[in-house]
């Protein structure tokens, strides 16, 4: 006997992008953010924004409480389209200020070849960092198309650098 096995035809998607992300509890209130954040990122997905192709719920672990995602997106375009919008935004600003004692990451894959990684107030070693120097997320290293393909973004990030870090230049 042998077991069925198949695969995908992805040429008709050759700007993919696959993201991984979560939100791990760091401290007690984290929890409050985890509950009150969850929900609404949930709903955001349902609403099926431009160039979504599928979002699948991750439980990366129990204790301490991190959860996430999977997405797959079409292309940056519509990724990087949907995070400078509302809602999106509007809690990414409001995370940047105050983590409410959550850590945020993301590993995103592109079918063009490259990877990006984001991690914002992560306390312990997670993907990428488990054996990948860290550097600090400044000039080039701000932006996932610095990151990934060493070009300016496209569109204006939620917060800018010079604003992150309080500097008079990016």
């Amino acid at each position: 006997m042998r077991v069925n096995r198949t695969t995908v035809d992805l040429s008709g998607y050759p700007d993919l992008v696959v993201v991984y992300l979560g939100m791990r509890v760091r401290r007690p209130r984290g929890i409050l953010r985890l509950l009150g954040l969850g929900p609404k990122l949930y709903r955001s997905h349902k609403d099926q924004p431009d160039g979504l192709l599928l979002h699948e719920d991750v439980i990366w672990a129990l204790f301490p409480p991190h959860w996430g995602a999977r997405q797959y997106w079409r292309d940056l375009d519509s990724l990087e389209q949907w995070t400078r919008s509302a809602p999106h935004r509007d809690w990414w600003q409001k995370f940047l200020r105050d983590s409410g004692g959550t850590g945020f990451w993301h590993e995103a894959y592109f079918m063009r070849g490259g990877i990006d990684a984001m991690y914002d107030d992560m306390n312990a070693s997670n993907g990428l960092t488990r054996f990948a120097p860290v550097v600090a997320s400044r000039g080039r290293m701000f932006s996932t198309r610095g990151r990934v393909h060493d070009e300016p973004a496209k569109v204006e990030p939620v917060v800018g650098e010079s604003a992150y870090y309080g500097t008079e230049s990016d």
